[in-house]
């Protein structure tokens, strides 16, 4: 390998180290954890801390999908160059970090994907129009469902017919049924991913419907029973738990989602340089998500819990439930998404189950809106341009 391309690919690998940092301390880093802040249950350093280290953790076992679709499957017939790659990369990171200044959370994958589809068609890449099809429908119906299934929930919530040491374990029991049908790194034959439906299956020699079924169930009935005690016995203090462990695993989905974004370019450039796995990238991405969660998401943080929406502890669970399951749909399809979409949609449902537009800042979510559009848009103009522009890209 020539000195010039590894030295350009070394730069590409910074600029994507930037990149796991915005993300982090942006959107990955912020909204995981803005409802429980918004309900009083963490603070907000506390919330931090604690993103940052399930972030890295979701960006190892759970990343490599969402990378692989970002780095080969938006753009055909071309793969881009290192300095392609930087210049994707330059013009997410810096969209984003005008979101953190600003204080308004710049959607992560609409400018990652505007970026690479913008360079890649300059460079006379294909459309890959099925993808876009499966990417544009889950960014469409992303806040249709988030914010309709919140809704719901935190309706019934509250409800005096419906007492929450059965309604809670429900809706704990229904992610704990989920969280059997994930797939995670390392747990398939020959460390490849699968589930611990999957796993079970190998462990018991089993197979059909009464391993498929049977495994999810009994899930969903142990973690039901122990939230219905710990509710039971402390509600106020079993809410915050539950809201905690939710807000766990929604940091631990975005550390799965997010960490394609950021490294995802690079990973056509591994063939050429041959000697850095897929692996070591991951967890390059995730401890720069860490280090970005743990510096900068505060601020974000703190505008998300407090200027979006007025949640208790009940609408911030109701907001955590279908951000969790949203999430994990688009890391098993491979589609980039955006936490600030998936969480700031829910929350806006939950808040207008309590209050209706009362609850939320009308204007704010405007140009919440308006930003993720322009994003979008901006970053696929820059990054056709830059192909027009800077010679020999």
């Amino acid at each position: 390998m020539e000195p010039s391309v590894l030295g350009l690919f070394v730069v590409a690998g910074l600029a994507s180290l930037f990149m796991a940092w915005v993300i982090g301390a942006g959107s990955s880093g912020a909204t995981p954890f803005a409802p429980a802040v918004g309900a009083n249950a963490i603070s907000t350093m506390r919330a931090a801390f604690l993103v940052g280290i399930f972030g890295f953790a979701g960006a190892a076992i759970q990343g490599a999908n969402v990378s692989e679709a970002v780095g080969r499957g938006l753009v055909g017939g071309v793969s881009l160059p290192p300095t392609g790659v930087i210049v994707v990369l330059a013009i997410g990171a810096g969209l984003m970090a005008v979101g953190i200044v600003t204080g308004y959370p710049i959607a992560t994958a609409f400018t990652v994907t505007g970026s690479v589809v913008g360079v890649g068609l300059a460079l006379g890449g294909v459309p890959v129009w099925s993808k876009y099809t499966q990417i544009g429908a889950v960014w469409v119906l992303t806040p249709i469902v988030g914010g309709g299934l919140a809704y719901g929930i935190a309706s019934v919530l509250p409800r005096p017919d419906v007492p929450e040491q059965y309604s809670v374990p429900v809706l704990a029991g229904l992610v704990g049924a989920v969280l059997t049908a994930v797939e995670f790194a390392y747990l398939g034959p020959g460390s490849s991913p699968d589930s611990l439906v999957g796993l079970s299956r190998r462990a018991l020699a089993m197979d059909g419907l009464a391993v498929t079924l049977g495994v999810p169930a009994l899930a969903a009935l142990a973690i039901g029973t122990v939230v219905r005690w710990d509710v039971a016995r402390d509600q106020a203090g079993g809410l915050r738990r539950v809201l905690l462990a939710l807000g766990s695993l929604v940091a631990f989905s975005a550390g799965g989602s997010q960490v394609g974004l950021a490294v995802g370019p690079l990973v056509p450039l591994l063939d050429d340089v041959g000697m850095v796995p897929v692996t070591a990238v991951l967890l390059g991405g995730g401890a720069g998500i860490l280090v970005g969660s743990w510096s900068g998401a505060p601020r974000m943080i703190k505008s998300l819990a407090k200027d979006y929406s007025s949640l208790g502890p009940r609408r911030s669970i109701a907001a955590l439930v279908p951000s969790f399951l949203i999430a994990q749909v688009a890391v098993l399809l491979g589609v980039p998404v955006s936490f600030n979409e998936i969480v700031v949609s829910a929350i806006i449902g939950s808040g207008a189950a309590v209050g209706g537009s009362s609850a939320i800042s009308a204007r704010k979510i405007s140009v919440t809106v308006l930003a993720w559009v322009l994003s979008f848009v901006l970053a696929f103009v820059l990054g056709y341009g830059s192909v027009l522009v800077i010679p020999n890209l």
